[in-house]
């Protein structure tokens, strides 16, 4: 029997070739997206869910893309090189009574006895551990009953509790005199360096719960209190501007290093975003 020639068009010739979308279709997927894996709409508009706009997170790990990708390493670091560098500078010109230390002896005598005794005494009391401190504990305890922050507030406990443990042994190697008291173990100061951290530290704890309009202010009031025990503790004769220049600089590495903690989403922040710009 003569074969009949198959006609053109049957089901075996439509599975020779891969299936042509329709025009108009549309995709769950498309194909050089700026973030795979989520849905888009074949028209170019943005999906219409929260998310469908979501992007995966870095190294493909769930999670959303941070809008600022941030500053490059080397450039997050010069603040904090820079804190570490002039305190090597002040502490070796201290250790080493070097130039430095006598023009520091000779501008702290004549600053000393400077202003109304009552406000100076005022403003050096500001960095005792019974003022600041508690400014501290008080901000540890808001953020926990506020936000449940318990490994922020233990962040900030072990910035403060680290300032006796580097301080006391620099004044005990130091040794340095003080301008108007008998005595030694002058440098670094130690008020100065309880100002720096227990205000420093209440801040960035209080910022994320502060309205916007006042995140931008709380640094500058917890530096504006650091820099006012310094003035007092010298105005005092209780310490060489050196002394609180150098707790200064020790301090802004730990408030610097503080902060980066602070700022670590997957541990602390537990995937809130509260830091507002600045801080």
């Amino acid at each position: 029997m003569r074969e009949t020639p198959r006609p053109q068009g049957t089901a075996d010739d439509a599975r020779a070739e891969p299936p042509q979308p329709r025009p108009g279709g549309a995709f769950a997927h498309t194909v050089g997206a700026s973030c795979s894996g989520t849905p888009h709409r074949s028209d170019g508009r943005p999906p219409q869910t929260p998310r469908g706009a979501r992007c995966t997170g870095r190294a493909g790990f769930p999670g959303t893309t941070p809008p600022d990708p941030g500053k490059p390493a080397l450039l997050a670091l010069l603040p904090l090189l820079g804190c570490a560098a002039l305190f090597a500078l002040v502490t070796w010109q201290v250790a080493a009574h070097g130039p430095l230390r006598s023009a520091d002896e000779r501008l702290g005598r004549s600053l000393f006895g400077d202003g109304p005794a009552p406000v100076t005494e005022l403003l050096a009391d500001l960095g005792s551990t019974t003022v600041a401190v508690p400014v501290l504990t008080a901000a540890a305890v808001y953020v926990v009953w506020r936000g449940r922050d318990w490994l922020r507030a233990l962040a900030a406990a072990l910035a403060m509790a680290a300032v006796p443990a580097l301080v006391l042994p620099l004044k005990l190697w130091i040794a340095r005199p003080g301008p108007l008291e008998p005595g030694t173990g002058l440098y670094p100061s130690g008020h100065t360096a309880t100002a720096a951290v227990a205000y420093g530290a209440a801040a960035l704890l209080l910022a994320p719960y502060l309205p916007l309009r006042l995140r931008p202010w709380v640094m500058p009031v917890a530096g504006t209190l650091t820099l006012a025990t310094g003035v007092g503790l010298v105005l005092r004769g209780y310490h060489w501007p050196l002394d609180v220049v150098g707790s200064l600089c020790l301090c802004g590495v730990l408030l610097l290093v503080l902060r980066s903690v602070l700022r670590w989403p997957c541990v602390l922040h537990r995937g809130r975003e509260r830091d507002g710009p600045g801080l």
